[in-house]
């Protein structure tokens, strides 16, 4: 009845400070709620956390240095045709095959932008003349035949040869890839041209 309130305070905090150290004191071999990480998942996500940067600006640039780098990988790979460095739409054994078809041979297509200055040229001065507008008329029109003629029988050869040389491989859009390549001048093609003209590939 008569107890003293210093023995009644001190009860619940010594209860506390037993709770307390009987948590800290943990058995070594109880478990411990997580499995542990192999040594080599641990190494792994150490390195990682070394190596990305935690401030904003300095991964931003090392992403821009690693794409410049590439990109010019890539321009030396359109300049010597080195495949390991190629864009994806010029890599592969049949898109090669197809640069090499298109590069061996001439076609109508590769002067189409030198016979469009002279067509415009000629259309310009048609003005003032009926008979010079009549000519580029007509030239503009047997251009655009020869070009389609020409595509015709290049598409025609280049499907029976990526039939015959790459029964199994994927042949999706290489026709057309050749085609558009026709288009370019030669010396302005990328990747460059690996073979001369007249030459087998």
């Amino acid at each position: 009845m008569f107890r003293s309130r210093a023995k009644d305070e001190k009860a619940p905090t010594d209860k506390v400070t037993a709770d307390l150290s009987s948590k800290q004191s943990r058995d070594p071999e109880a478990p411990k709620g997580r499995p542990t990480p192999k040594r080599s998942e641990a190494q792994s996500q150490r390195r990682r956390a070394a190596t990305v940067p935690t401030d904003r600006k300095e991964a931003t640039k090392r992403q821009r240095e690693a794409r410049r780098s590439d990109l010019a990988r890539q321009r030396e790979a359109l300049a010597s045709g080195d495949e390991r460095y190629l864009p994806a739409r010029d890599k592969g054994p049949v898109r090669r095959f197809v640069r090499d078809f298109v590069d061996s041979r001439f076609a109508i297509a590769e002067f189409f932008l030198p016979m469009a200055v002279v067509i415009l040229v000629l259309s310009l001065f048609g003005n003032a003349n009926r008979a010079l507008q009549n000519i580029s008329l007509l030239l503009w029109l047997g251009v655009i035949v020869l070009i389609v003629i020409d595509s015709i029988g290049i598409w025609i050869r280049l499907r029976k040869q990526l039939n015959e040389r790459f029964p199994n491989e994927p042949k999706r859009g290489a026709i057309a890839y050749g085609l558009m390549r026709t288009l370019q001048m030669r010396r302005l093609r990328l990747p460059k041209p690996q073979v001369k003209r007249g030459e087998r590939p």
